[in-house]
């Protein structure tokens, strides 16, 4: 296993309480579970956030977009 088995990534700079890199894109870790952990409590302004099994390419995880809040002019 390489140093780097896992990458968060979005286009839009991510940030955070747990997130190392602030303002960054991206953050390679070897851990599944902590990338996945990183992820799942970080947050971008208008991107999803993933995570990525850098030697197979296949997404582990997904974290939406930040919907925003529904206001009572919304309601039908």
């Amino acid at each position: 296993m390489t140093s780097a088995e896992y990458r968060i990534e979005s286009s839009q700079p991510i940030a955070g309480r747990f997130w190392p890199a602030n303002g960054s894109r991206h953050y390679a870790v070897s851990d599944r579970a902590l990338a996945v952990s990183l992820a799942a409590k970080s947050f971008t302004s208008a991107d999803e956030i993933r995570v990525v099994h850098v030697p197979t390419g296949e997404v582990v995880f997904r974290k939406p977009a930040s919907r925003r809040e529904w206001s009572s002019s919304d309601d039908l």
